[in-house]
């Protein structure tokens, strides 16, 4: 019966977002209520209809750009050509609308998919263009757990209309993710399962007369050669499109290659077949393992050799972020495979939709981030970053047992919010190795068994009674503390926390594991599994965990790649975005918000180069030449303990002294600096309050180069002061003038003649080494400074730029930067709020402009350039990573 609520639920939901999408406005709560109860005596529904209104609210606001594309503009393609040819018939394509519109997309949302994918087929060759032989290579750029896979199972089902006769899905290098992939790709596109015990048509397939494409793998099976063997069949037996989803390994990609070769090769060798293969995390390649089946090098040549044999073929990379491994890493591509699998010809940009939850929300929002981002401060002493394979594990971190509190808790108020047969679940990262995983897990179940007999015991019981259990104490502290506002009393919730446990199961998921996270076969039941998944790498990675409200990761890396897509918590987050909470490390919290902003960065660049007529070469020069690659690919050179001369650009950066010096002399002999340029040589230029301090316009660019010589450098920023003066000389010809900022807030503490107002900053328990302070989020400047000093004009140039690249964009210093076209020199005055740290400590930042050639210069990185720069290196040992799939 409960699945036939669920589905009742499902068909009021959606007959609700279709009538709502045609309203001649934004409805109103009350209207919405009206129209779900009208629909309910309709449907003889007699359930709950919060989560009803609730989903038909958030779609009403859903909204999903266009993206932006940057194209080779030397290329003689023709991009139109998807509409100039009147033969294609979206059977596909628009059965997999339809399918997202069951599932209850929104059906704007549906459009603006149907659209973008419409667009990056145009980006592929026409299957019936002439010629004998042409290939296209691209990448798209997502949002992790934003909707890639239903992208490009999009553009799969549009490219099967069009004509591509063969199409590859690489779906990672886990065999949980593979699967995943394989069932989505079943019910969106083949429409039959492909599970061998269950031959059912499924999805897409339900419609009368579905012409289902053939598949040589299935949900149990990757494609091996025994499966090819056994089938003797050749891609010319089938009248219908075929499609494999396999893993990015060696030995798939060799029996690939060998069946391709062996049985549907030409007399020239070659395969006439249009041929479509799609990448998904192709960002994941640097994997630190000596394992033969996922090496990073060999994978990239057999993807080149399978490509190689069509002569006709597309290759299109889906990556979660900027700083792709074709960009940032090319030792993992021989000269040749680069050559072949870098995106020449076109980067995709999509834009994520209005109500994703993701970095920028998390981390980049003051305000949200404070009420969903908490620190871990005690797993060191339980978990070290450290720990090896062997280690015993002693106990877990008292915050961890609190973030298990604050699960139980939110899964109760979201019960009570109707969404009881929604999926909810919990996420634990905090080792990479099997043993500690499975001795996490031993601790979680025996304290869920706890907390599930204390409840029992006392949720009905008087609040004076029910307090003196300890369990009842902790699970109140947790309420009281993240979630007094969510909309219930003590009482209400303390009563709902029976029903939690109905449903909640602990899982590990690993290589090793045969454990499985199937969402799938709770929702045919009508039941919200309440899942509390512990694991590593191959939970981490492409894995959808859905419903995930609560988040527990605590490790080291500084891996851009790896760092995005840990972040499993992001995604979206109906009716439930503000119980989410996530727990990082200080050290994690921070690096997030700096790749939040340099990602974001790199997109806005995408939009800049293409307005400009650049191509996906210079983008890929200028991902290159960025100061974050060069850790990353500084700490994978560093393994050799080579020392390397590497380029890098500060065109449109800005760059701060985000580790200061605490020693009080050298703080006061760059204050002396300050002030003796403020009264001196800054003083010669133009002047202007801006209400925040003092703005010196058009300096000599010579004066800024004279401050770097003279400014305290602490030893642990050395190298910033050499590269900031090579990149000022590089550009003098450019820009011969700069602006300076003297940062000096009203009601600062401190300031007087020549003298600036302090600001106050936080100081992070770990954010101490002796005498260096590292600031939170590795930022000096407040967001919005680079505002201060533009013209109205400028200002409103800034906010059209925003606009322009995203409907209703906010504007942002990227922005401003590039209005005041300029560079700017901004000093600042700290306060700390720390009575170990004695304050005021100086501090700058200097940003630059967009330069459209992308100007560089030459950085020598040694293991000494690595440890100032902070790059922490992993301590994994390279036969040590268990959780990969071989």
């Amino acid at each position: 019966m409960r699945g036939a609520a669920s589905n009742e639920e499902k068909n009021i939901t959606n007959a609700l977002i279709s009538g709502l999408a045609n309203a001649p406005h934004t409805p109103t709560l009350a209207e919405v209520e009206e129209k779900a109860k009208q629909l309910a005596g309709l449907f003889g529904y007699t359930g709950d209809i919060r989560n009803v209104v609730t989903e038909a609210l958030i779609s009403v606001e859903t909204r999903m750009g266009a993206g932006v594309s940057l194209i080779d503009i030397k290329s003689k393609h023709d991009d139109q050509w998807v509409g100039k040819r009147d033969d294609i018939v979206w059977t596909y394509s628009d059965a997999y609308a339809e399918f997202l519109g069951e599932d209850g997309w929104p059906p704007q949302m549906v459009q603006s998919l149907t659209d973008v994918t419409g667009r990056i087929l145009g980006h592929l060759q026409d299957p019936q263009s002439e010629g004998t032989s042409w290939k296209r290579r691209g990448l798209v750029i997502g949002h992790v757990q934003s909707g890639k896979t239903a992208n490009y199972t999009g553009l799969v089902a549009r490219a099967a209309d069009a004509g591509y006769k063969f199409i590859i899905v690489a779906a990672g290098i886990h065999n949980n993710l593979r699967k995943q992939t394989q069932e989505r790709i079943d019910a969106a596109f083949i429409g039959r399962s492909s599970d061998p015990e269950d031959r059912r048509n499924i999805g897409v397939g339900l419609a009368p007369g579905y012409p289902h494409p053939a598949t040589l793998t299935n949900v149990n099976e990757d494609f091996n050669k025994n499966t090819a063997a056994k089938s003797g069949w050749k891609l010319n037996d089938f009248s219908k499109p075929i499609i494999l989803i396999i893993k990015k390994n060696t030995k798939t990609l060799a029996a690939l290659h060998k069946w391709l070769q062996d049985l549907n090769a030409g007399p020239d060798g070659k395969i006439s077949a249009p041929m479509l293969f799609i990448d998904d995390e192709a960002d994941n390649a640097s994997i630190n393992t000596n394992k033969e089946d996922v090496d990073p090098t060999r994978t990239n040549a057999l993807i080149r050799r399978v490509l190689g044999l069509f002569s006709k073929s597309c290759y299109v990379g889906y990556t979660a972020t900027p700083f792709a491994n074709i960009f940032i890493d090319p030792e993992a591509f021989d000269e040749d495979v680069l050559e072949e699998l870098f995106p020449k010809d076109f980067i995709y940009c999509l834009d994520a939709p209005t109500t994703y939850f993701g970095a920028e929300k998390v981390f980049l929002d003051e305000n949200r981030s404070e009420r969903i981002v908490r620190p871990i401060d005690d797993c060191e002493h339980y978990l070290p970053y450290s720990h090896k394979r062997g280690d015993h594990v002693p106990e877990l971190p008292p915050s961890l047992y609190e973030a298990l509190d604050e699960f139980i808790i939110a899964r109760a108020i979201r019960n009570l919010r109707g969404q009881s047969r929604k999926h909810c679940s919990m996420m634990i990262h905090v080792s990479r190795f099997v043993p500690p995983q499975k001795a996490i897990r031993d601790f979680v179940s025996l304290r869920e068994k706890k907390i599930r007999e204390a409840v029992r015991a006392n949720y009905l019981m008087p609040e004076e009674v029910s307090s003196k259990n300890l369990y009842m104490q902790n699970l109140r502290k947790a309420f009281d503390k993240e979630y007094p506002d969510a909309g219930f009393d003590w009482e209400q919730v303390k009563s709902a926390l029976n029903s939690v446990f109905d449903h909640l199961h602990i899982y590990v998921i690993n290589s090793k594991s045969d454990e499985v996270l199937d969402y799938g076969r709770y929702e045919r039941d009508g039941i919200g599994l309440t899942a509390i998944a512990i694991g590593g790498l191959s939970l981490s990675r492409g894995l959808t965990i859905e419903g995930l409200t609560v988040s527990y990761m605590y490790r080291n890396t500084k891996m851009y790649d790896t760092l995005m897509q840990m972040g499993r918590w992001f995604g979206y987050r109906p009716g439930y975005e503000d119980l989410c909470r996530v727990h990082l490390s200080r050290d994690s919290i921070n690096w997030y918000a700096h790749i939040a902003e340099a990602a974001e960065e790199l997109v806005q660049q995408v939009k800049r180069m293409r307005r400009d007529g650049l191509s996906p070469e210079d983008f890929g020069l200028y991902v290159r030449s960025h100061p974050d690659t060069l850790l990353i690919t500084a700490s994978n050179k560093m393994r050799t303990g080579e020392e390397v001369t590497v380029q890098q650009s500060f065109s449109g950066r800005l760059r701060e002294t985000s580790s200061v010096s605490i020693d009080p002399e050298l703080n006061a002999r760059n204050f002396a600096l300050f002030s003796e340029m403020w009264q001196g040589a800054f003083s010669e230029a133009k002047s202007e309050d801006t209400g925040k301090g003092l703005m010196f316009r058009d300096v000599k660019l010579a004066l800024l180069e004279d401050f770097l010589r003279r400014y305290d450098f602490h030893t642990n920023q050395a190298s910033l002061k050499s590269d900031l003066l090579a990149y000022l000389e590089l550009i003098r010809d450019r820009h011969s003038h700069a602006d300076v900022l003297m940062i000096s807030p009203e009601g600062g503490a401190g300031g007087g003649q020549f003298v600036l107002r302090e600001q106050e900053r936080a100081v992070g328990k770990d954010r101490l080494e002796g005498f260096i302070w590292k600031l939170n989020k590795d930022r000096v400047a407040s967001r919005g400074d680079e505002k201060l000093g533009l013209s109205d004009d400028q200002k409103k140039s800034a906010e059209a730029l925003a606009e322009s690249r995203e409907k209703g964009g906010a504007v942002s210093d990227t922005h401003y930067r590039e209005v005041r076209n300029k560079p700017l020199l901004m000093l600042h005055s700290l306060h700390p709020k720390n009575a170990d740290v004695k304050g005021p400590i100086a501090a700058f930042g200097m940003s630059f402009p967009f330069e459209t050639d992308i100007p560089t210069i030459d950085v020598v990185v040694n293991k000494i350039w690595l440890q100032q720069m902070q790059a922490v290196e992993s301590t994994l040992a390279e036969d040590e990573e268990e959780d990969i799939d071989a």
